[in-house]
């Protein structure tokens, strides 16, 4: 194209479309694709918000690109939350939930239906030992969970 740096982030657009269409044929593998594209060309270039946000999209929608190419993201907030033995998965919910979200809203940021968003706040409740949101999100911000990037 002569223009990387446009084309990776229009692969990452394509690839959240992609996402956004959810369930049918072929779309998921197609992000990916999208994604590992986009994510080697911000690489090369050494575009490194770019590739942030690809790796971003990538943990929020659970797609697991080339070791070589996640090397660098895929330990980052592993420490907040440990003590209450939250999954990756759980600490993005309580953060988006922190922010006020719904569990339809958490859905949408996080590519997961209303009912997976229900279930896992109903999860996290449990193993924070709190009765309510509030309460959930009180802890979220104690442990900088509330600071985390969010989707949308």
């Amino acid at each position: 194209m002569g223009h990387p740096y446009p084309a990776a982030r229009a692969r990452l657009r394509a690839a959240e479309a992609l996402l956004a269409q959810g369930r049918l044929a072929g779309s998921r593998a197609r992000a990916t694709s999208e994604l590992e594209t986009a994510r080697f060309t911000a690489e090369s270039l050494g575009a490194g918000p770019l590739r942030e946000q690809i790796d971003q999209l990538a943990k929020l929608a659970r797609i697991h690109l080339n070791d070589a190419v996640t090397e660098h993201g895929a330990k980052q907030d592993r420490a907040a939350g440990d003590d209450y033995g939250l999954t990756d998965r759980e600490r993005d919910v309580l953060a988006l939930l922190a922010d006020g979200k719904t569990n339809r809203e958490i859905g949408a940021a996080l590519y997961m239906s209303q009912k997976t968003a229900s279930v896992h706040v109903t999860h996290i409740l449990a193993k924070l030992g709190v009765r309510s949101r509030v309460q959930a999100a009180a802890i979220a911000v104690r442990l900088g969970l509330a600071d985390r990037p969010s989707a949308g």
